[in-house]
């Protein structure tokens, strides 16, 4: 319900905001006007002694939201991957919030895994340890299944979690219709699209059949990808409140003294993360949409092994092949090149000058590249070509936000193993067979063929959908005998596609 009975939800989570020092934060993060401003202050001020204390020692945002609890922190997660909304600043600062948060005892894990899965656990596993990670949504266990003696990481949704986010989500977007009313400027943002996108993310979060799905579906993907693991899914022992992985048993990726104590190549690793993140998120169209170093180890022969998938990324083949084309005009430095792909795609409106905005870009690519490679940061790239893009009057594009987050995220690991990882050497080969394959000749004819196969299919009933068209659109039943030999041109047309078709099948 998301009435009047939200409000005082709100003054407590603005007095928490008040009493942490985020209030201003927020609001300018918000953009928020001057009455948008009086009403937050005025609802928050005299309840300041009802706001959670906080940590003291985290930034001011991230210390309110870790009071306030796992939504609030799952909100600040979403929202650091958001900085056309927030801004930089306040995206980044986000970006540290960690998953550290009290667990749930294992007897109530036990008891929950129980009735999701309609077992008994001391019969299914040999042993089923203490939580050995809480996070805002659920936690995780290590067991043994007393079948095979295999060792399993089992996830567990926190009770009553569903409800509890339920109830929060609706005083976000009680909150959201406020900042609009009150605040014209900030519309701007699009308050209420940032809550559904949150709850849209929320919601497959809180049902792990989904993650499991996703878990399976990057595995199958990457099963031929030298040097990096995904644990296998569990199905048998899996539910929408309950997911088992394979155990994933290696050295976190952060613990760069313990790499290098097991004999780790750091230099190796830094380059490998950074061209597995580029292939995956161009060859599928499918990355892992938070690859920071606590989702990351290495096994102690090499391999590099991510786990939690609860945010994936996902992006069409049309939106791959442009984000590829204009990460090579980059490389090559060909700025028209770059400009003329963003016109092509319908990024930037057609009434703005390409050349113009070429010069732009060049001024964004050309100091980059004057530096030395320990500097040279694809994740500024991107985030100067998204300033550059929205004075071109370029709409913001979700799916592009998350990989540009992701990219900061995986460059940054990359210079935490190797600080002087060239970026672009890195990512060039990557990216020019992604652009071998998915835009030359051969990329084409298969183009072709899959429209080819498509009509195909519609074969024998081309000439009456032509026939069927041509009709309604006559005017008078004398033009009928010129519809009917016209369709049967199309019928021509259309079998010839078809054979077109197969006989290109068989030189590709």
């Amino acid at each position: 319900m998301r009435g009047p009975h939200n409000i005082w939800r709100l003054v407590r989570t603005g007095a928490t905001l008040e009493r942490a020092g985020a209030m201003n934060v927020v609001l300018d993060a918000f953009e928020a006007g001057t009455l948008l401003r009086f009403t937050a202050r005025t609802l928050a001020l005299p309840f300041r002694w009802l706001g959670y204390r906080g940590d003291a020692s985290l930034p001011p945002t991230t210390r309110a939201l870790t009071a306030l609890g796992p939504a609030y922190i799952k909100f600040g997660q979403i929202l650091s991957t958001r900085p056309d909304v927030v801004g930089d600043d306040l995206a980044r600062e986000l970006r540290v919030l960690q998953d550290q948060l009290p667990a749930f005892s294992v007897d109530i894990a036990k008891r929950e895994v129980e009735h999701e899965l309609g077992i008994s656990v001391d019969e299914v596993f040999t042993s089923f340890s203490e939580p050995v990670a809480a996070a805002s949504l659920a936690q995780v266990h290590k067991a043994v299944l007393r079948s095979t003696g295999e060792e399993v990481a089992v996830k567990v949704l926190r009770p009553g979690v569903e409800k509890a986010f339920r109830k929060d989500i609706d005083a976000f977007y009680f909150a959201a219709n406020m900042i609009e009313f009150l605040s014209r400027k900030s519309r701007r943002l699009r308050p209420i699209e940032v809550i559904e996108h949150f709850d849209g993310v929320v919601r497959g979060e809180l049902d792990l059949r989904l993650e499991s799905a996703s878990a399976s579906e990057f595995a199958a993907n990457t099963e031929a990808d030298e040097g990096f693991t995904v644990p296998s899914v569990n199905w048998q022992l899996s539910a929408r409140r309950v997911m088992t992985l394979q155990w994933a048993e290696g050295t976190n990726m952060g613990d760069n003294a313990a790499l290098d104590a097991a004999g780790h190549d750091r230099n190796a690793l830094a380059t490998r993360v950074l061209q597995i993140f580029l292939s995956q998120a161009l060859r599928d169209g499918l990355f892992h949409g938070d690859m920071h170093q606590g989702n990351l180890k290495v096994a102690a022969n090499g391999d590099i092994i991510a786990y939690d998938f609860g945010i994936m990324g996902s992006i069409d083949e049309y939106t791959r092949r442009v984000y590829a084309e204009i990460l090579y005009g980059f490389i090559k430095r060909d700025y028209k090149r770059v400009a003329e792909v963003h016109f092509e795609a319908g990024y930037v409106p057609a009434n703005q000058d390409v050349d113009e905005f070429a010069r732009a870009l060049r001024a964004v690519g050309e100091p980059i590249f004057g530096m030395d490679a320990s500097r040279i940061s694809m994740a500024r790239l991107l985030s100067y070509l998204f300033e550059v893009t929205e004075r071109f009057g370029m709409q913001t594009r979700t799916e592009l936000i998350l990989l540009q987050r992701t990219m900061v995220v995986v460059e940054g690991v990359a210079r935490s193993l190797n600080p002087n990882v060239d970026i672009w050497a890195d990512a060039r080969p990557v990216v020019e067979s992604y652009i071998k394959n998915a835009i030359g000749p051969k990329a084409v004819m298969r183009d072709l063929m899959r429209t080819a196969r498509v009509l195909s299919r519609f074969g024998p009933r081309l000439p009456e959908m032509a026939e069927a068209a041509l009709v309604r659109q006559g005017k008078n039943f004398g033009e009928e005998a010129e519809v009917r030999s016209t369709s049967a041109l199309w019928a021509i047309a259309g079998a010839a596609v078809v054979g077109a078709a197969w006989v290109a099948t068989l030189f590709i």
